[in-house]
């Protein structure tokens, strides 16, 4: 009898042999740096930060929200230690798969193959980005890449989205500046209304406006730069 594929939609969806759903408080650490991972974790709500830790500083490099894996190097085949640490810098909802069910399904069931592999690409594609930004943004356009990047997570493209508001030391680690410098690009975008806040509440990113502003900005830039090469 032809085994049925797996439902992909329930497997995430729902606690089960090798898996559990888990609704973890901000500030939990998932899996450490420098440790083995016993488990990857599917992001259903909230958001997560990949840090990095070294020479006695701790960075966030990346965010993952829902349709998001994490801690997935404990799949190798020897089973290597984590190169960063996970922690939820929002109250989060995940799917926490034991690594022994996740290679079985990932051998097994010839759905999630695919999908697991199109999420890595996509992942390779988006590191590559971040860097790029890295090279060629100020702080404060790395800012609005990652509120629209939370946008995104909370909305995929509409216009708008609520989003829970971080600590803005995490923004600042993220963006790579200060603390001091977050709150006052934030406030600028709240000036502008491409955001809207109350103290420590959540944070309304409007996100086609938010995607304007930051493309205008590249504009003038590149017309700037055009201008300098002329000039000389």
């Amino acid at each position: 009898m032809k085994k049925a594929p797996l439902n992909l939609d329930r497997f995430f969806s729902r606690p089960g042999p090798g898996r559990a759903i888990q609704h973890v408080l901000g500030s939990t650490i998932l899996f450490a740096q420098s440790k083995r991972g016993e488990a990857v974790f599917y992001v259903l709500a909230g958001v997560v930060g990949l840090t990095v830790a070294s020479k006695g500083k701790e960075r966030i490099v990346s965010l993952l929200g829902p349709g998001s894996f994490a801690g997935k190097e404990c799949i190798a085949a020897d089973q290597p230690l984590s190169t960063s640490s996970g922690r939820t810098l929002t109250n989060c909802t995940v799917l926490r798969i034991e690594r022994k069910e996740f290679l079985r399904v990932l051998r097994d069931e010839k759905t999630f193959g695919p999908l697991f592999r199109d999420y890595l690409l996509t992942r390779i594609t988006r590191y590559q980005e971040v860097m790029m930004d890295q090279l060629s943004d100020s702080a404060e356009e790395r800012l609005a890449r990652m509120l629209l990047q939370l946008a995104n997570f909370e909305h995929g493209d509409k216009g708008w989205a609520v989003v829970p508001k971080l600590i803005q030391n995490d923004m600042a680690e993220m963006v790579g500046t200060t603390r001091s410098r977050v709150s006052s690009f934030m406030n600028r975008f709240r000036a502008l209304e491409l955001i809207a806040y109350k103290g420590r509440g959540p944070v309304t990113i409007r996100a086609s406006k938010l995607s304007s502003w930051l493309a205008r900005r590249h504009s003038s830039v590149s017309s700037l730069k055009a201008r300098q090469v002329e000039a000389q």
